[in-house]
């Protein structure tokens, strides 16, 4: 009936803009084959600090919330309806996955949090952290060491 929970925005999304988004991610991977352990970790303080999709879309909602309940307090009262909608969206994107911003924030390159893992866990692997094969690993097996 619903679809999984990671399912369900990839689900929702343009199957061309997944593959972009999955593409980006391999294209970093590949740009730190052999690079060192001090590049590596500091992507991985990057990736730390980076917004998943949930978060930004969390993050845009209470905004609007808040700026729609701030105009029906001080301006006029059907404003609202602002704070309803967006409550009504967040709850549709917690069944299916979908609310309007979602396509856009996509778009924009916004990860969900699997995918920033796999790029997380595939460079962890790349600086050895998951033992010693002393030979260089593609980003795939990189990721699939790391799962091990």
């Amino acid at each position: 009936m619903f679809p999984t929970t990671i399912d369900r925005v990839p689900s929702q999304t343009c199957q061309q803009i997944n593959e972009q988004i999955h593409r980006a991610t391999e294209a970093r991977l590949a740009e730190f084959q052999g690079a060192s352990a001090a590049d590596i970790e500091a992507r991985l303080e990057e990736l730390d600090a980076e917004w998943d999709i949930e978060r930004t879309l969390e993050a845009n909602a209470a905004s609007v919330c808040l700026a729609g309940t701030l105009l029906g307090i001080t301006m006029d009262r059907r404003f609202f309806v602002i704070p309803l909608a967006v409550g009504g969206f967040l709850l549709q994107h917690a069944l299916e996955g979908w609310c309007p911003p979602m396509e856009l924030f996509r778009r924009m390159g916004i990860r969900m949090s699997y995918e920033i893992d796999y790029e997380r866990y595939a460079l962890m692997a790349l600086r050895g952290d998951f033992g010693e094969t002393g030979e260089a690993l593609s980003p795939s097996q990189a990721l699939a060491a790391a799962v091990k």
